[in-house]
């Protein structure tokens, strides 16, 4: 997914004509707010605006945040708003409370707009997570980018339409952002498994023996070889959207190939956090572990979101065999992401 604009190498966007696109449209199909009051396009008119559609566990979207929570700090006092529209992926992620605790511990203070009914993503004619629409003062859409990447670029048209504005001493230089953890860009160089969904209805390469039984308790076995990219249940389960473990004692095993493994899971309900140990080639990560887990591979799922649970260190990025085993029931997993 690529931006329509480009910037040829050592050209910052001051001789580049960006086009109208579109205008900034109403915003009142947002079911609640968090750092703010509503926002309307009359009230942000005369500020430039830029638009970031997210998902709390979409892993685009976190490796994309650095930069704009550092462009919201960097730029607001030259007239830039950044509004982030949550339009959930997840059941679990319609539940305010659970966006709010997102928004609190990634650190964003900007305005958000709770899109739970997909009102502000079909004004925009929206289709995917991360994508930003950037607006100039006049209410134009001048520019847009899917997916990650083009940073570069992008805060170079948030600098020209910050100019064209009037707002003055902008600068050229852009912002440097260290990015730890699941924030981290990809490894893209080693990345060879694609992300893959739990649900009957998404999930691809699943191998345990006969298949998935959507919606309806089973036993599931996991084989004693995976091949590249395939993936396997172990215990009884139900899945449907996502993978509910229905009894102790259950795995979930992949073969994969890149730096990072990640996980969106769900405990069973609030204040019932659901233990695990992560093994890695059948023995437990050590160096590398991801952010949520030890060196032992121990970590407890606590509220629904993404779990870094591998993040290779030590030697080449090889095809692994990941496995979690939860001691306990009721525990969900959505996705594999990786990075």
């Amino acid at each position: 997914m690529n931006a329509l604009w480009r910037t040829p190498a050592g050209l910052h966007t001051a001789s580049v004509r960006l086009p109208v696109e579109g205008e900034l449209p109403a915003l009142d199909g947002a079911t609640g707010w968090l750092n703010s009051p509503p926002l309307t396009p009359a009230g942000l008119r005369g500020k430039v605006v830029l638009a970031d559609f997210w998902t709390y566990t979409c892993v685009n979207w976190l490796r994309q945040l650095p930069y704009v929570r550092a462009w919201a700090a960097k730029y607001a006092d030259h007239g830039l708003v950044v509004i982030g529209v949550h339009t959930p992926e997840f059941s679990f992620e319609h539940d305010p409370g659970n966006v709010r605790q997102a928004t609190q511990d990634l650190g964003i203070s900007y305005p958000v707009a709770l899109d739970s009914d997909y009102a502000v993503w079909r004004a925009f004619a929206n289709h995917y997570w991360p994508a930003l629409y950037f607006v100039d003062a006049g209410g134009h859409i001048r520019h847009h980018h899917f997916g990650e990447g083009e940073y570069e670029q992008s805060e170079m048209v948030i600098q020209q339409l910050l100019a064209e504005a009037g707002a003055g001493d902008v600068g050229q230089d852009l912002v440097s952002v260290e990015a730890p953890g699941v924030e981290a860009p990809a490894d893209w160089a080693t990345l060879r498994s694609p992300e893959n969904y739990t649900g009957y209805d998404r999930t691809e390469n699943f191998a345990s023996p006969g298949g998935v039984l959507p919606g309806q308790p089973h036993s599931y076995t996991a084989p004693a070889q995976l091949r590249f990219n395939q993936w396997a249940l172990s215990g009884d389960w139900t899945v449907d959207e996502q993978a509910t473990l229905n009894a102790p004692d259950g795995r979930i095993v992949c073969r994969f190939h890149a730096r990072d493994l990640n996980l969106v899971l769900r405990p069973a309900g609030p204040g019932t956090p659901a233990p695990f140990r992560v093994l890695v080639d059948g023995q437990p990560p050590g160096a590398d572990r991801g952010t949520d887990v030890d060196d032992q591979g121990h970590g407890e799922v606590v509220q629904p979101r993404l779990y870094q649970l591998v993040r290779q260190q030590q030697g080449p990025i090889t095809d692994r065999t990941f496995e979690i085993v939860f001691p306990g029931p009721g525990v969900q997993a959505y996705v594999f992401t990786f990075g």
